[in-house]
């Protein structure tokens, strides 16, 4: 039994409860949010029927893999520090790794403690064939978001702009990732995954669509490079508890912690 610290208990983390529900191989033993959020936490693992404790750290102890789900400020608070005391850690919110110097700070406390993090995929695929792609030499890396314009609400997609009466598809970006991922954060996790497994935040396109047309969110990768070419699109399901975030994250995050159980892995 793999003993896990999930931090953040928001919609990403209590869907990742409710699927590991009766799994005999991993445990989520502790819950960490901030002092703020451990009232809501506890409700939140009471009608899971889930027996975790809720803390705002990391234990010492007693943990066999940390799992962040809740954000720039959580990686610098708690993965961080994990990784250093040798603890490996997943890590879901790529798109915060879009600030400057970040994931270097990650590959060096794990360096430090002789662990490893892992960024996992999230909602988009073939990170494997482009991560592959780039040790042969990429050319060009594209990334275009397409989703309804309610998913962006509360983003500068916004401004200059009534998102509820939009009757056409607006592009609301276009520019590199690391700019995408720095001003849609909780949308453009893609983005960030995409340009880190190909050429970097800074030499990926992006392009992000508001679009009244569609129901679900809608990835397009396209790569060019010494292995040829290749395009795929993605119509992932928002999560329903956040329309921001497609369902396929969690199942993501799922997988990758029951690869670190599993006797083979793909």
């Amino acid at each position: 039994m793999m003993r896990v610290a999930l931090i953040g208990c928001g919609a990403i983390g209590t869907s990742m409860l409710e699927l590991l529900k009766g799994d005999a191989t991993l445990e989520v033993v502790a819950i960490v949010v901030p002092e703020f959020g451990l009232a809501a936490a506890r409700a939140a693992l009471a009608s899971l029927g889930s027996n975790a404790e809720v803390v705002t750290s990391v234990p010492t102890t007693g943990i066999d893999l940390v799992v962040e789900a809740a954000g720039h400020a959580a990686i610098e608070a708690h993965v961080l520090p994990a990784l250093k005391r040798g603890l490996p850690c997943i890590v879901a919110s790529v798109g915060a790794l879009s600030a400057i110097g970040l994931a270097e700070q990650l590959e060096r406390a794990a360096c430090e403690g002789h662990t490893q993090v892992q960024l996992i995929a999230g909602a988009i695929g073939a990170i494997d064939a482009l991560a592959a792609a780039r040790a042969g030499g990429l050319d060009a890396v594209r990334y275009t978001g397409r989703k309804p314009p309610h998913a962006w609400t509360g983003t500068p997609a916004e401004q200059g702009r009534n998102l509820a009466t939009l009757a056409l598809e607006t592009i609301i970006f276009e520019g590199s990732a690391r700019e995408a991922a720095s001003l849609y954060p909780k949308n453009a996790n893609v983005a960030a995954t995409v340009s880190l497994a190909g050429l970097g935040l800074d030499l990926t396109r992006v392009r992000l669509i508001a679009d009244p047309a569609v129901t679900e969110n809608v990835h397009v990768v396209e790569a060019e490079g010494a292995f040829g070419s290749f395009e795929l699109t993605m119509r992932n399901k928002a999560l329903a508890a956040n329309p921001k975030t497609s369902a396929l994250t969690v199942y993501s995050a799922v997988r990758a912690m029951r690869n670190r159980v599993a006797h083979m892995a793909i």
